[in-house]
């Protein structure tokens, strides 16, 4: 980032944090500031201010892009908040002792800090992705061979990556970089890391799989001769025995590579390609553009914001304290961050709290789901405390509070890929009438019933309908999903629906 876009952003940052200071003022005293306050608040304005640079540049808030912020750059604000309300306090402490300062002020600085430099994030983020997914029309299904590893720490590698960033868009995803050199392993280059050896490449696939990340391809962009007999040798199985392909830079920049040809090569297999196929849920383009013109969808988006911003002030005692169980009994991180597809096919992270331990033991053996989870991790799952941090993502236009269940990348194939027509849902008529024993089939029916005939009363219906799902289990009604049926063969008749 170049110096004068930092100094822009640090400028910005400082008038939120004075105009928040000014703010708490005036919330303190009901908009009736009298004169002596308002010569008590200048000082401490002041000292605020002072503090307020060092602490943005100490914390990294100038360095960061806003329209790629996330829940690190906001966790970031509360810090810079807080440090920076502490830090005034004791500096107008110790010069006046803080003489006519409320001390109920730093608190609501702090909470209007935060809201300050959150939000202008969030609202450029949110901003910055509307325009890149302006064509509300057109259905993106991420493939598992949009996701690759990149194996080699050189400038073939830095050539790969800006490449991607450069040319691939939304349609490639760079999951890490796999380095010969331990060094570098936790470093970051243009913004994908380091995640390990590529002697490690297989641990690091199923890593990423818990994840929902599914790597279609290792890209090999150094020589493959110098890279260790153990790592050529795991490279080879990975491209034998699974579905991942391996290729090499050099053949794509239209340099000859010595290496054995793989064993789908040899057989002659071709690979899979994105068309060929028939969905069993095609919806027709006209059918799509009427239900996307539906003002019900603006309306939604804007009480979605609304009401997520409100619980994550007013849940922020529980949330806080979730967390800390969660710390206190299987450790950092917190949050479970898996890639799951949102609306259209557009990747996104989803937040949970954490509530399974680690995925392998200290010899790198794959552990038992069952045995993962702890007591408290089932204490949360079942009473769904697990997904309060996907507030976050309905606030940012990840989510909505009712939609279709964002599924896993390998859960969402290319036959369903209608219910991705509006945003994945915290509940959804499919959870409600069907849950978890339903076939994935019969989910997709009762999610594109509720697409097509989503109100603000159905979706208070869904909500209402959830607690008791919540408290005493869920209940599938074959009634409601005969119902769905019966709609999506309807609208097969009049040349809606394929099946």
């Amino acid at each position: 980032m170049s110096i004068t876009r930092r100094g822009r952003s640090l400028s910005f940052d400082l008038l939120i944090i004075g105009f928040s200071s000014i703010a708490a003022l005036a919330l303190r005293e009901n908009f009736s500031i009298a004169a002596r306050q308002w010569d008590a608040f200048v000082p401490y304005l002041i000292c605020t201010l002072a503090v307020s640079l060092p602490t943005l540049v100490l914390l990294g808030m100038d360095r960061s892009i806003w329209r790629f912020s996330g829940l690190a750059d906001y966790v970031h604000a509360l810090y810079a908040s807080a440090l920076i309300v502490a830090g005034a306090a004791v500096i107008g402490f110790i010069i006046n002792r803080m003489d006519g300062v409320a001390r109920s002020l730093p608190l609501l600085q702090i909470v209007l800090m935060t809201a300050g430099l959150v939000g202008v994030r969030v609202l450029t983020r949110v901003v910055h992705k509307r325009r890149r997914t302006h064509n509300h029309g057109q259905l993106a299904l991420p493939a598992a061979e949009d996701t690759v590893l990149v194996i080699g720490w050189s400038s073939m590698v830095e050539l790969f990556v800006r490449s991607a960033a450069e040319f691939g868009s939304s349609k490639l995803h760079i999951a890490g970089i796999l380095s010969p050199n331990e060094r570098h392993v936790g470093r970051v280059l243009h913004a994908v890391p380091v995640l390990g050896t590529p002697e490690e490449a297989d641990r690091i696939i199923s890593d990423l799989e818990v994840h929902g990340v599914h790597v279609g391809r290792i890209v090999v962009a150094v020589p493959f001769d110098r890279l260790s007999e153990d790592a050529r040798v795991l490279l080879r199985e990975i491209e034998s025995t699974t579905e991942i392909r391996l290729e090499f830079f050099a053949e794509r920049l239209g340099f000859s590579v010595d290496r054995e040809p793989s064993p789908a090569s040899r057989a002659g297999v071709p690979a899979a390609g994105p068309g060929g196929y028939q969905p069993a849920f095609a919806i027709e383009t006209a059918e799509i553009e009427q239900v996307l013109r539906r003002p019900y969808w603006r309306v939604k988006r804007f009480i979605d914001a609304a009401v997520a911003l409100a619980m994550l002030v007013i849940l922020s005692p529980l949330i806080i304290v979730a967390a800390l169980v969660v710390a206190l009994d299987g450790g950092l991180p917190v949050l479970f961050v898996q890639q799951r597809p949102g609306l259209r096919g557009h990747r996104f992270k989803l937040y949970k709290f954490r509530t399974m331990g680690r995925s392998h033991d200290a010899a790198g053996h794959r552990i038992p789901d069952e045995a993962r989870i702890s007591r408290v991790g089932t204490f949360l799952r079942r009473t769904r405390l697990d997904e309060l941090p996907q507030l976050f993502n309905i606030l940012v236009g990840d989510m909505s509070f009712v939609g279709p269940r964002p599924l896993v990348s390998r859960e969402q194939s290319r036959e369903i890929v209608a219910r991705l027509l509006v945003r994945p849902g915290l509940t959804g008529w499919a959870q409600v009438y069907g849950g978890r024993s339903v076939s994935v089939t019969d989910k997709t029916a009762l999610d594109l019933w509720y697409v097509r005939h989503a109100s603000l009363w159905l979706d208070l219906k869904i909500l209402v309908s959830t607690l008791p799902i919540v408290l005493f289990g869920e209940r599938v009604d074959g009634d409601v999903v005969r119902l769905a049926w019966q709609d999506l063969h309807r609208l097969a008749g009049r040349g809606g629906v394929g099946e």
